[in-house]
């Protein structure tokens, strides 16, 4: 009768050990997705391997099972039930965590700028005259840094925000003449310069695609155009890099070789 039992509990201790197998394999797998998938894509560290393994009990916690001659046995299961056990709690707050990345990157992607400044029946390619980097300077006849994308449009066209954001500028700003900042947070922001008219208030929150001005030719300009800029932690990014949202692969690999010829820039 002990054999049978034996043999009985060897069978059942199989079973188990497959069990936690599978167990240990799916963790696994919800690991490397959590860390080379989830975070990934939303621009998180993954968890280091200290707290994925983490501590799940001394010594002693297992003294109690000790002294029979399969003491080994069943201390060996429940240390991987243990293992699980913490290894599923930490993936639980990973996931906590990763909803939460997920809920600011959809935040995020309203609210970095990815349209374009102004529409033109589909020819706001063909409008833009002078792209982002060195470019002569129409009144002072040099070369100088160009921050921003000039379009060339007739006074009065509106001008839309392209991101989520609240105004930060409103008014008249030297050589940009009526210009508009919008922060979007997330470290970006823009500005629109040169407007003839100015329809946002500073502090204002403002929405993707809102016509918050009109295009002009105040400030150091040479004609009717918007002067668009984009800037990342208060640095000038290139922003033809941004308008992938309104154009299509064709409409940007255009836009991409109008904005790398050097053309005399219109501010």
């Amino acid at each position: 009768m002990l054999e049978r039992e034996l043999e009985n509990m060897t069978f059942n201790y199989d079973i188990l050990t497959d069990r936690l197998e599978n167990f240990e394999k799916v963790l696994s797998d919800l690991q490397e997705r959590d860390d080379n998938i989830y975070r990934v894509i939303l621009e998180a560290e993954p968890l280091p391997k200290s707290m994925r393994e983490g501590a799940y009990g001394g010594v002693d916690k297992y003294a109690n099972l000790s002294n029979y001659r399969s003491s080994q046995v069943v201390i060996d299961a429940t240390k991987r039930l243990d293992n699980i056990a913490s290894r599923l709690y930490t993936q639980s707050v990973s996931f906590d965590e990763v909803y939460e990345l997920a809920k600011q990157k959809e935040e995020m992607l309203v609210s970095i700028p990815g349209i374009l400044p102004i529409y033109d029946d589909k020819t706001t390619t063909r409008r833009l005259v002078s792209g982002f980097g060195m470019r002569p300077h129409p009144r002072y006849k040099v070369m100088k840094q160009h921050t921003g994308v000039d379009f060339s449009v007739p006074s009065g066209t509106p001008i839309y925000v392209t991101g989520n954001g609240v105004v930060v500028e409103a008014g008249w700003r030297g050589g940009y003449g009526n210009t508009i900042m919008v922060d979007h947070g997330f470290n970006y922001k823009t500005l629109y310069a040169h407007l003839s008219s100015i329809e946002v208030k500073k502090g204002q929150k403002v929405k993707r695609g809102e016509q918050i001005g009109r295009v002009g030719n105040t400030g150091v300009s040479v004609g009717p155009h918007l002067h668009y800029e984009v800037r990342y932690k208060d640095k000038p990014r290139n922003p033809v890099d941004f308008f992938t949202f309104d154009l299509t692969p064709e409409e940007y690999h255009e836009m991409l070789r109008v904005s790398s010829i050097a053309t005399q820039t219109l501010d």
